[in-house]
């Protein structure tokens, strides 16, 4: 369920199933968006991901859709706020293959172009328009200047402009001569230290276009020094005690040593300019340069090694070389303007950057893996690529994920340093760490004596049970000789009829019919209970046994099921009929969205009934007047409010024909011995419904909230 944030989806027939691969891609795409290159899933769209919050993921521990509807009445909060149902096909842990074990998406090389080698292959020319360097330069080679920052994009990126307010007393280099594609070009680097006034240059240098240097030096600066920051600009407090040079004297230096059509290159130059207290009006800014989405930048030590192969800020040395950091922007410079956007483009930098940092990433894990346990692990597995793991994307990112619950989310550990004694222990956490993280899955679960394998046989028998007599009517009492073929017509055009029985253990015969959908079986009893149906004036009624007392209530709260929203069911079709004909003869319905006809799951053919999805449910409403009694190619139509048009009908279509003979299951001493548990049980669920409830009420709007059942396999 989205709060305020749009996502469609097809919910009829077929599309109410999805596999844990499609899963992944939604919640991939939602937490990620276009960064890592991911893509709107291929079954639905989300509309405006960037408005998104964050991604929620509470998983109901080894709980399917059985536990749902047997306890459907239960799970009252969460049948009521969430709009989408999907049955998720069986797999392996859904939990464990967020960590890219338990699905197979397209390695990145596969995806991106890039070889399992390292080299590099040119994207798609689809891929490549949507490249931010080709969508901000075009595909063709262009001259320096075009490359140079305008005013506007100088001041938005906090470059120190002449005449601003901010500026006063920064030295202006004079360099006004206009630039033309054949002025020369300079590579500029600076190091700063914390000093009390701010950040001060200690140290400059500058090289020019064939990478000679021309000044590097050290500089003092005026405030004491608060912080050296040596491990990023090399420099001691030993180095600067002999250092007479001070801020004036580069500034001269720089002024008189740039000719007046320089071009100063640099890597977020806006920094060392500001620090230098001088304005240039010509500058080409490497960060700004190789574009990303979302206003992200490569850092200059990523661009030199992809770019230029050159590793520099090496860890081996103490803190950065701004001659080698100047040089190494300068050169990406002229590298962008020789070789044109279009192959800067292809060379995909940003597949590059993922998969370096996914490998840095399980480096990392493998650090902390026993040292047995990776020498076994090499022993018995082959060698393999690794695939992209889903919560490696998140936090190459900077979106470190929130992972609760009471035990290990399978093999791969996600909850293993967040393990709670008790779900209410959870919800506790959640409700603390979920607004402040942007992916969080959140498992909670029943006690261990709650998912006993007999006790999920037994509750799957009385759901079966349950189904299968609401499903069912029993009509009569008719004369001896009646015409079954007349009944049988007469109830078949309530909707698709499973089975017919003829019950004559009573004085007078009585007819047993178990429908397809549940939608016929309330229409018949609805409209031929006290009707005249071959002669005889009948009753119609369903089974009454344990199951079925509550039945009238059940009803109830599926025709409010914010999935029937809108939707009524419509019978007495021909089979004839095709779905553009049904379209033409519904067309005068007001606000009518989406037709849905049916078919039989095992042998493809269309149902005798369809169902009818309305923009607003006052027009649904309207619909289920007009319909009534309505004749299509001499077929009169019956109707009503839809029961369970999704999610719920395929699955009980799933249950009905998944093992078993058709009729009424006779619950054995051992079912009847279950009572106790599940007293107990629905006490739990009713539990897990409210803790449900209070995450969600605490979520953010625009956040996407995904329930999962994920079952014991």
């Amino acid at each position: 369920q989205e709060k305020s944030s749009r996502l469609s989806a097809a919910l009829f027939g077929e599309d109410c199933e999805i596999s844990p691969d499609q899963l992944y891609e939604l919640l991939k795409y939602a937490a990620l968006g276009k960064c890592h290159h991911a893509a709107q899933p291929s079954w639905c769209r989300i509309y405006h991901q960037s408005h998104l919050a964050g991604v929620v993921v509470i998983v109901l521990h080894e709980m399917s859709q059985l536990h749902f509807y047997k306890f459907y009445l239960q799970f009252k909060h969460l049948r009521k706020v969430f709009r989408h149902k999907f049955i998720l096909t069986p797999s392996s842990s859904f939990p464990a293959s967020l960590c890219g074990e338990g699905t197979s998406p397209k390695p990145p090389h596969a995806a991106q172009g890039v070889s399992s080698t390292g080299s590099k292959c040119i994207p798609k020319s689809s891929d490549l328009q949507q490249d931010p360097i080709i969508r901000k330069y075009g595909e063709k080679k262009q001259g320096l200047t075009s490359y140079t920052l305008t005013l506007e994009e100088q001041k938005k990126n906090d470059y120190p402009i002449k005449g601003s307010p901010g500026c006063k007393g920064y030295i202006y280099t004079g360099c006004d001569q206009q630039r033309t594609d054949s002025s020369p070009l300079f590579g500029l680097d600076c190091e700063m230290c914390l000093t009390a006034k701010g950040n001060e240059v200690t140290r400059v240098s500058l090289v020019d276009a064939q990478g000679q240097c021309l000044l590097n030096e050290l500089v003092k600066p005026e405030s004491t020094v608060v912080n050296y920051r040596t491990r990023f600009s090399g420099i001691t407090k030993k180095m600067l005690l002999p250092v007479k040079t001070r801020l004036p004297d580069i500034q001269t230096r720089l002024k008189k040593m740039l000719p007046h059509d320089a071009v100063l290159v640099g890597h977020s130059l806006n920094a060392d300019l500001q620090a230098l207290e001088m304005i240039h009006p010509s500058v080409i800014d490497t960060s700004l340069l190789f574009a990303r989405n979302e206003g992200r930048r490569f850092k200059l030590k990523f661009l030199a090694k992809a770019v230029l192969g050159k590793e520099i800020q090496s860890n081996q040395k103490l803190g950065h070389d701004p001659a080698e950091d100047a040089r190494a922007a300068l050169e990406l410079a002229q590298f962008f303007i020789e070789q044109g956007p279009a192959k800067v483009a292809e060379l995909n930098l940003e597949m590059l950057l993922t998969t370096e940092k996914l490998a840095e990433v399980s480096q990392k894990k493998a650090a902390f893996q026993p040292q047995r346990c990776r020498v076994q692990k090499r022993l018995n597995e082959p060698p393999h690529l690794s695939k992209p793991c889903f919560l490696d994307c998140l936090q190459v990112a900077g979106q470190k994920p929130l992972l609760l619950g009471r035990q290990e989310l399978d093999s791969s550990g996600l909850c293993q340093s967040n393990l709670s004694s008790s779900n209410k222990q959870i919800l506790q956490r959640a409700l603390e760490g979920v607004p402040l993280a942007t992916f969080s899955v959140i498992q909670f679960s029943l006690d261990p004596e709650y998912i006993a394998s007999h006790l999920l046989a037994g509750l799957c028998e009385k759901v079966r049970s349950k189904l299968t007599d609401m499903l069912t009517i029993y009509a009569g009492p008719f004369e001896e000789s009646f015409c079954l073929k007349s009944v049988k017509k007469e109830f078949g055009r309530c909707g698709p009829i499973r089975s017919v029985t003829v019950v004559t253990d009573t004085y007078q015969p009585y007819v047993c019919i178990q429908y397809e959908v549940l939608e016929a079986a309330q229409l018949a009893v609805e409209i031929l209970h006290g009707a005249e149906v071959a002669g005889s004036c009948i009753k119609v009624q369903r089974p009454v046994t344990a199951a079925t007392l509550d039945c009238d209530v059940l009803i109830k709260e599926l025709e409010l099921d914010v999935e029937n929203e809108g939707m009524i069911y419509v019978a007495g079709l021909k089979k004839s009929l095709t779905e553009t004909a049904l379209q033409e003869e519904f067309s005068q319905l007001k606000d009518l969205e989406t037709l849905f006809l049916p078919k039989d799951l095992k042998s493809g053919k269309h149902r005798n009934c369809c169902f009818l999805k309305f923009q607003k449910s006052q027009s649904a409403v309207d619909a289920l007047e007009v319909i009534n009694g309505w004749t299509v190619k001499g077929s009169e139509l019956r109707s009503r409010k839809a029961l369970a048009s999704g999610h719920l009908g395929r699955w009980i279509w799933q249950m009905n024909h998944s093992s078993g003979k058709p009729g009424r299951s006779i619950l054995d001493e051992k079912m009847e011995r279950l009572s106790d548990s599940e007293q107990a049980l629905r006490k739990q669920v009713k539990k897990l419904d409210h803790h449900i409830k209070k995450l969600y009420r605490s979520l953010q709007n625009n956040t996407l909230c995904v329930v999962l059942f994920p079952g014991v396999n």
